[in-house]
C-alpha cells in the first residue's frame, strides 16, 4: 500500500524482504526510523527511508551488529559515496571467501564419489579452518561414561560424508536464523523463539536423544565455556545469552523448572 508520500511499513517490508515486525524494531531504536506518520499515525516511509534500510540489509548481511550500523550511517563525516565504496569493498571479501568455500566443497564433492573415509582434513574442510581434533578427545574425556556418548558414537558410526555435509548445512541455517532473531529483536519467549528452540533441540537430537530438561543444561554450558560464547556471540552479540533465555523459557512452558533442570 502507498501514500501520496511515501510507503507504508507493510509495502516497505515487501519491497526489501524483511518482515514489518524488524522494521518497527528499526523504527523504535532510531536505526532506519520512517520520516513521516499518517494522522492515524501509520508510518511513512519516503525513498530516503527505504534506501538507508537498503544499506542497513548490506551491512546487516555482512555480519554487522545493529549499534555499529546505526554509528556508521550516522557519521557526520562518511558521505554517500564513501558508504557504497566500503560495501562494495566488503562484499569483494565476502565473495573471495565464498569461492574458496564453494572450492573446498568441490574437493569434498570429489572425495565423495569415490566414497574415500571422512579424514581429518575432510572434516575441516566440511567444519571449517577452526576445526580442532583435540575436541573429539576432549569430548570423550568428559562425556564418555554417559549413555548419550554411546548413543552418538553408534549414530555417527553410520553417518556418511553426505550426512555430515547435511548436519553442518543445517547447522549453519539454525546458527543464521538465531542470529537474525536476536537481531530483529525476538522475545525469548515468543512463539518464533520456541520454534528456533525446537530446531536447536532437534540438531542435537541428530547426535543422541535431548529432553528440554538436558537442553537448559547444554544451553547454560554455552555461558560457562567461554569458546560456546565466543562462536555464538561472533554471529551476532549477546545471542548466547539470548538462547539461554529462550531455551529456558521453552522449558517453562511445557512445565519444566529451569533452576532444576536435571541430566535425563
Amino acid at each position: 500500500m502507498t501514500t501520496s508520500d511515501g510507503l507504508t511499513v507493510g509495502a516497505v517490508a515487501e519491497l526489501v524482504g524483511v518482515s514489518v515486525r524488524t522494521l518497527h524494531h528499526w523504527d523504535r531504536i532510531g536505526l532506519a526510523p520512517a520520516s513521516e506518520r499518517t494522522w492515524s499515525d501509520y508510518r511513512v516511509y519516503d525513498d530516503d527511508d527505504v534506501a538507508r534500510i537498503h544499506r542497513v540489509l548490506v551491512y546487516r548481511e555482512l555480519g554487522f551488529p545493529l549499534a555499529q550500523i546505526g554509528a556508521l550511517l550516522d557519521d557526520p563525516f562518511v558521505d554517500e559515496s564513501a558508504h557504497l565504496a566500503r560495501q562494495r569493498e566488503l562484499l569483494l571479501a565476502r565473495i573471495s571467501h565464498l569461492q574458496e568455500m564453494v572450492s573446498a566443497v568441490d574437493r569434498l564433492k570429489e572425495a565423495i564419489a569415490v566414497n574415500a573415509p571422512l579424514t581429518p582434513g575432510d572434516r575441516a574442510e566440511i567444519f571449517g579452518t577452526d576445526w580442532n581434533e583435540e575436541w573429539q578427545t576432549e569430548a570423550e574425556q568428559r562425556w564418555g561414561d554417559t549413555p548419550q556418548w554411546e548413543q552418538s558414537q553408534q549414530r555417527t558410526s553410520s553417518m556418511s560424508k553426505e550426512d555430515w555435509r547435511r548436519v553442518k548445512a543445517e547447522t549453519d541455517a539454525l546458527n543464521s536464523d538465531l542470529a537474525a532473531a536476536r537481531r530483529s529483536g525476538v522475545d525469548p519467549a515468543s512463539p518464533e523463539a520456541a520454534a528456533l528452540v525446537g530446531r536447536h533441540r532437534a540438531s542435537i537430537s541428530e547426535f543422541y536423544d535431548c529432553t528440554r530438561s538436558m537442553q537448559v543444561l547444554l544451553a547454560r554450558m554455552y555461558r560457562q565455556d567461554q569458546r560456546f560464547a565466543e562462536t555464538y556471540d561472533s554471529l551476532e552479540p549477546g545471542l548466547t545469552e539470548w538462547i539461554i533465555a529462550a531455551v529456558e523459557a521453552d522449558a517453562r512452558a511445557h512445565g519444566i523448572d529451569p533452576d532444576t533442570a536435571t541430566w535425563g
